[in-house]
């Protein structure tokens, strides 16, 4: 489809908008939407929160002038069923839009396709794939949930010149600046959930929530712990509502986590660790879009050898912590360099003193 130098203007104001929902929609998908005659916008909205009204609800309610007949521009094909709202496509034809403009398909079952199909039914003209990479970007957490029935995984490390992700003692605080520490708030914000290791638990007593000066749903903070040994008095587990402990099933569940209120997720096991497949499964139906993995090596090593690690963002700082201190991976020794795992630079962008490189895992099949 050949679309005008003005539709690209409305949708690329439609993303804007809907990124303005980052922090906040989930599990919803972040979603924009503008309302234009064809020569200027007269309504825009995005979604704001889950239950709230979406985006299309949002910019038909901001129109100075009626909608009838005029463009809109929606970066997800708008829903036709019946969800948390009613369906948004009943309430653009009830405004008598004449077309609509969709960057991308919504990958969800009760939708896909069902939307667009509703709106030609209608009369309605539809053109999609405007922008189409750029919605899916926004949304790499809710198309991988809805694709392939799991989160989209990231992981962060802060890592010295020289490789190291701390001293051979352990102390890592801190190898980044102020500058990628805030950075790195603003990444745990937009992600569903938070997953550690039981290691990093033990040596760190991290707390793991978002502190930023803006509206933010706290991710649920999730532990791999095979034995069942995260302490009730950690930090993480001091408010109950927003961590998950996932353990052995074949492992007996020590009483006094139990009663501390933290929810404890019982999975397979081999080889002293859980499944992490398994894990992200459940993850994914309860909902959860991205996760973002703060962990030691072991685990970060692990989700990367099964092939379950999606981005990489990596805080480079320009220090040398010299020899015996960990790496950010731990993949065992390698026999040949036809057996190293590729990744591809996505991004780099300076932080104070340091060096966020944003990769992506290019796995051989």
């Amino acid at each position: 489809m050949i679309f005008s130098r003005f539709d690209h203007e409305c949708m690329s104001a439609a993303l804007k908008l809907a990124n303005k929902g980052l922090f906040t929609t989930d599990p919803n998908p972040r979603v924009g939407c503008v309302i234009a005659d064809g020569r200027r916008i007269i309504g825009q909205g995005w979604h704001e929160f889950a239950g709230g009204p979406h985006a299309e609800i949002a910019a038909l309610r901001d129109t100075d002038d009626s909608p009838g007949g005029k463009t809109a521009y929606v970066t997800l094909e708008p829903c036709a069923h019946h969800g948390r709202t009613p369906p948004c496509t009943e309430a653009l034809l009830e405004a008598g839009i004449e077309r609509a403009v969709i960057a991308m398909r919504d990958p969800n079952p009760r939708v896909n396709g069902g939307g667009v199909e509703r709106l030609q039914a209608a009369g309605v003209e539809v053109e999609t794939g405007l922008m189409a990479q750029e919605a899916e970007s926004l949304n790499a957490g809710f198309v991988m949930r809805m694709r392939n029935g799991r989160p989209w995984m990231r992981i962060k490390s802060a890592i010295s010149l020289d490789g190291r992700t701390a001293l051979p003692g352990g102390d890592s605080k801190w190898i980044s600046s102020e500058d990628s520490r805030r950075d790195v708030q603003r990444w745990r914000a937009r992600s569903s959930a938070i997953l550690t290791g039981i290691g990093t638990v033990l040596a760190d007593d991290p707390l793991m929530n978002v502190r930023l000066d803006a509206p933010v749903i706290q991710p649920l903070r999730v532990i791999a712990d095979s034995r069942w040994r995260t302490p009730p008095e950690s930090r993480i587990v001091a408010d109950a509502r927003t961590s998950l402990v996932a353990g052995d099933r074949s492992v007996k569940v020590r009483a006094n986590l139990e009663e501390s209120g933290v929810e404890c997720l019982p999975l397979p096991a081999s080889g002293g660790r859980i499944e992490l497949s398994m894990l992200l499964k459940k993850l994914a139906e309860r909902e959860i879009n991205e996760v973002q993995v703060e962990a030691g090596s072991q685990l970060c090593g692990a989700l990367l050898k099964e092939r379950l690690v999606d981005e990489i963002l990596i805080y480079q700082a320009p220090v040398l912590l010299g020899e015996g201190g960990p790496g950010p991976f731990a993949l065992g020794s390698l026999e040949s360099m036809a057996d190293r795992t590729h990744l591809e630079v996505l991004e780099t962008i300076k932080l104070g003193d340091d060096l966020r490189i944003r990769l992506q895992p290019k796995f051989r099949h």
